[in-house]
């Protein structure tokens, strides 16, 4: 044997022989692991049934950052290969209709642009040089255009003229002029002056055409024609729109840039999509009542008559991404009871449930979440998860049976004891409403032990949790706590009637008494140390944690995360205040203060003894800093024990970044054993 090959091969078997070492069963997820965890996003199947494209999410552990590559999965054998694998970011891939192309987003070029890739030649074209950003990417049912919404900028407002600047002069920054009253978004700060149009491109190349125009956002799913000749979309055209979030129609434009409205119900009607042969247009409406909550309902227009109907009028859920899979049948989402479910509804509203497993595309908490696609032949990609995976590739056909195609985290997973998730269900001490939720119990869990326990409470607060994977909570589960979540009243999967229990009442002692039911329920179970109970939540969570503090002392220890503590100062410092105002509150703050500071958990501030951690990021305009910081000056004047972690960079999705996911989990945990007796 030559030696060099004798010396790799030693090296590959001493570096076989760690392995076991290395790979060894492992209670637990531990911090490090974050980095490593992996998930199938936005799954594609080909028109005929035989691919799967989709984005494979993974992290980057030198620049703390998500990887996005695209893969491709046979649909019948399992074998992957990779389209575009690298360090650059590639989403929303998209097949042509005859699927020899696929039309994706890509930074591969510097920005943010739009790319083909031709299957059977290997060969990519990149077909913008746009200046902003880019979404909603459709192919026209001909495969010669590609539609897609894009930014329009303006010019910002200016009042007052300044003196020329002498050369080589260094002046301050010029002066920034807001006159619009939705001008700031969480994650991307001030709103640039702009609106969203309606743009179509050749799909060999070409120069983009824009089609919308006006001072309006025309954002959202896009709908082809069957003649590829106009586009149906939604937009809010009503000239006050900034105070009418709750409004939208649907519109059609040509190729001229004719704008013709097809609808204008009260409400919002959205995600049109057209049968194969273009005869029907499904889409989903709201109602535009102020209600926090409102079911999103399936409506079939006869293209020709252009008259609609509602389908499942009495369906008490809201459905998702409606997608033709005949003449008259679609594929939908919605969600029920915690879980996501994957099903088939007719053009007459019978609905079959094929699958509850859709979920996976949120790795932090357990939100339900998952993304679906169908063809013209029955055939459905979607993401697959569950409560110790989260999400892989897999297909499906209207009669219901699952396949897996992916399984992204069995090198890191499989060899590893998770914590185990278990429901329950119990009733409220305030009214006796049935509430369901779940426990972690720890990887090497014996029942006749005692565990602290950890509750964490959802935001929204118009969500829902679910057993689904979590690697927030898991992580807890690994340091022996026994981690409770509920989905309390205002959760959404449920049904309207459930989720408006919290109207004009978020927080109060009705959400309270479900969380402090559930501490009770999880004590009667015979395995908690009652003298270690700990409470955590975020955003609407958050609000709900500082609330609970204040009206009992049961819990060792808080860790409260980027939560509203004043509600008055809130929504008119915030970027949601134009939309939670009218539809949470009974009125403006000057007009109804006494109903906003009985909803702010700090009107209890007074009464708080608990230890507490506020957690928020520095750049959140979702609930600011200084709702956090309100809250910890009044627990230092008390002299209650309290600690401010603020999170520099971070906007509202506090844990968007994996390092800063891991130091959220990590402070919790630090500052709970601090507390443990």
């Amino acid at each position: 044997m030559p030696f060099g090959l004798k010396r790799t091969l030693q090296c590959s078997l001493l570096a076989f022989a760690t392995l076991p070492v290395l790979a060894q069963a492992s209670a637990g997820l531990q911090a490090e692991d974050i980095f490593e965890l992996e998930y199938a996003s936005d799954p594609q199947i080909s028109p005929n049934g035989e691919q799967v494209v989709y984005v494979r999410n993974s992290n980057d552990v030198m620049k703390d950052a998500k990887r996005q590559n695209l893969w491709l999965v046979d649909a019948k054998t399992g074998v992957q290969s990779p389209l575009f694998s690298d360090e650059n970011r590639y989403h929303q891939p998209r097949w042509s209709p005859d699927g020899s192309k696929i039309a994706f987003l890509s930074d591969v070029s510097g920005s943010t642009q739009v790319h083909v890739h031709y299957i059977a030649q290997n060969r990519t074209a990149l077909l913008t040089q746009l200046q902003s950003g880019i979404s909603d990417l459709t192919w026209s049912p001909d495969g010669k255009w590609l539609a897609f919404n894009q930014k329009v900028e303006e010019k910002p407002a200016v009042i007052a003229k300044m003196p020329a600047k002498p050369k080589g002069a260094q002046w301050s920054e010029s002066a920034i002029v807001i006159d619009k009253a939705y001008y700031q978004a969480d994650g991307r700060g001030l709103v640039k002056p702009g609106y969203r149009q309606i743009f179509v491109l050749p799909s060999e190349g070409g120069t983009p055409r824009q089609l919308t125009s006006g001072n309006y956002h025309h954002s959202g799913k896009l709908a082809w024609r069957s003649d590829s000749k106009g586009i149906v979309f939604s937009a809010n055209r009503i000239a006050d729109w900034e105070y009418k979030r709750l409004e939208g129609d649907l519109f059609e434009v040509d190729f001229n840039g004719k704008i013709t409205q097809l609808t204008n119900a009260p409400g919002r009607e959205h995600s049109p999509s057209f049968s194969e042969n273009g005869k029907q247009l499904a889409f989903l409406s709201s109602s535009g009542e102020l209600n926090p909550y409102r079911n999103h309902k399936l409506n079939i227009m006869n293209w020709q008559s252009k008259q609609s109907r509602m389908i499942a009028k009495d369906f008490d859920r809201s459905i998702q991404n409606p997608s033709w899979i005949d003449s008259a049948k679609l594929a939908i989402a919605y969600d029920d009871h915690g879980m996501r479910k994957l099903a088939t509804i007719t053009t007459k509203g019978k609905i079959k449930d094929l699958t509850d497993t859709l979920s996976g595309t949120t790795l932090g908490r357990p939100y339900l979440s998952g993304q679906f696609s169908a063809n013209f032949d029955g055939e459905i990609a979607f993401t697959k998860g569950s409560s110790s995976r989260p999400a892989d590739v897999a297909v499906t056909t209207s009669k219901g049976k699952v396949k897996p195609l992916t399984a992204l985290n069995e090198d890191l997973l499989a060899h590893k004891t998770l914590g185990k998730v278990h429901e329950i269900t119990y009733k409220s001490s305030f009214d006796g409403e049935p509430i369901q939720g779940w426990y972690i119990t720890p990887p090497d869990f014996d029942p006749s032990k005692k565990y602290p326990l950890l509750m964490e409470i959802h935001g929204g607060p118009h969500l829902a949790y679910g057993p689904h994977f979590s690697a927030e909570l898991q992580r807890y589960a690994a340091q022996g706590y026994v981690v409770f979540y509920d989905n309390h009243r205002g959760s959404s999967s449920y049904g309207e009637r459930f989720a408006m229990l919290l109207k004009y009442k978020y927080s109060s002692k009705e959400d309270f008494a479900d969380h402090n039911s559930g501490v009770d329920a999880m004590i009667a179970k015979g395995f908690i140390d009652q003298d270690n109970l700990f409470i955590a939540g975020g955003s609407a969570g958050g609000i709900a944690t500082a609330y609970a503090i204040g009206l009992t002392d049961r819990f060792n220890a808080a860790v409260v995360v980027k939560p509203v503590i004043n509600w008055l100062s809130k929504v008119l410092t915030a970027d949601s205040g134009l939309v939670q105002i009218p539809t949470q509150f009974p009125g403006m703050p000057w007009e109804h203060v006494d109903h906003y500071w009985e909803r702010s958990p700090l009107s209890l501030v007074g009464n708080v003894t608990t230890p507490t951690m506020l957690m928020t990021g520095e750049e959140d305009l979702r609930t600011p800093m200084a709702e956090t910081e309100q809250f910890y000056q009044a627990l230092k004047h008390r002299k209650i024990d309290s600690v401010l972690v603020k999170i520099p960079g971070a906007p509202h999705g506090i844990a968007g970044r994996p390092s800063r996911m891991i130091s959220k989990i990590e402070h919790t945990l630090a500052w709970f054993e601090k507390y443990k007796k």
